[in-house]
């Protein structure tokens, strides 16, 4: 069994044929997934959640779907709407036990968006209420040009305000160095890797990836985004993180098996969840 940790479930571009999607990642042996809360802004932070509700427990006809679990989160540049409501709404979601994440959040430099102000206050706000709820965070981080300016901005504040709290976190779709890595890891977060890993011109990611320990790393597709090789630029969706698991097997020199086994269970161990999580 393999968990996509991490996968935008809400997304329009899943309208016409969502269960159907889901069937085809049950299919390919994808167990659970979480649905990131994130919308276009919090007006929609909560549709992840009510997938959770509505899916959980179906079948469709001829094949069953993943168990669904939820985040919730203001996303980096969506934080100017972090408003009070907004702050509220994301705690009243965290207590919510379908929803075992706050996220994704995080430093975003790359797209023009929110002042680095702003994203650095609303991140330590939201980092207030995924502790006070006792979820890890799910984590973003993007620097201008690809560059390690916002890692070099965020790492301190994850420091500060989040490695007190022991409840560690992920590093959403890791793009950047073995340095950000190996920091990452020092602050108890776990290292996910989406399709991207997959890509011709990535090989310096696959190094990185194939130094974090196995007992670090996590595969996700991102969905609808980076969908891995050969469909790069098509819609993504979950069943194909057997792709990157793939990938990251051979990378650590594993069977696809030994690694769908490893990442199932680092999963389980940072959610507190049990190891058979499928539907």
């Amino acid at each position: 069994m393999l968990i996509d940790s991490h996968a935008h479930l809400d997304s329009p571009r899943y309208a016409d044929d969502r269960a159907a999607m889901l069937a085809r990642a049950y299919e390919a042996g994808i167990g659970a997934v979480l649905s990131i809360g994130i919308g276009e802004g919090p007006a929609e932070m909560h549709q992840a959640f009510e997938l959770c509700r509505q899916f959980n427990g179906q079948h469709v006809p001829g094949a069953g779907i993943p168990k669904l679990y939820a985040s919730a989160g203001i996303y980096p540049h969506a934080t100017p709407q972090a408003d009070d409501a907004a702050l509220a709404k994301l705690d009243r979601l965290l207590a919510e036990p379908e929803v075992i994440a706050c996220g994704e959040v995080g430093l975003d430099y790359y797209h023009e968006g929110a002042s680095h102000r702003i994203q650095h206050e609303k991140l330590v706000a939201q980092l207030t209420i995924a502790a006070a709820r006792k979820r890890p965070i799910l984590i973003h981080c993007r620097g201008t040009n690809e560059s390690p300016d916002a890692w070099d901005d965020l790492l301190p504040i994850l420091q500060a305000h989040w490695r007190p709290t022991g409840l560690g976190g992920i590093m959403h779709c890791f793009g950047a160095g073995w340095e950000q890595a190996r920091r990452s890891l020092d602050l108890g977060f776990l290292v996910s890797f989406a399709g991207n890993l997959t890509y011709p011109k990535a090989q310096a990611l696959r190094d990185v990836a194939a130094r974090v320990p196995l007992d670090s790393v996590l595969v996700e597709t991102d969905a609808p985004w980076l969908a891995p090789a050969p469909d790069r630029g098509k819609r993504n969706e979950p069943a194909f993180v057997v792709r990157t698991a793939a990938a990251l097997a051979e990378l650590h020199g594993l069977s696809p098996d030994e690694i769908a086994a490893a990442t199932t269970q680092n999963f389980c161990r940072l959610f507190s969840l049990p190891s058979a999580v499928g539907n």
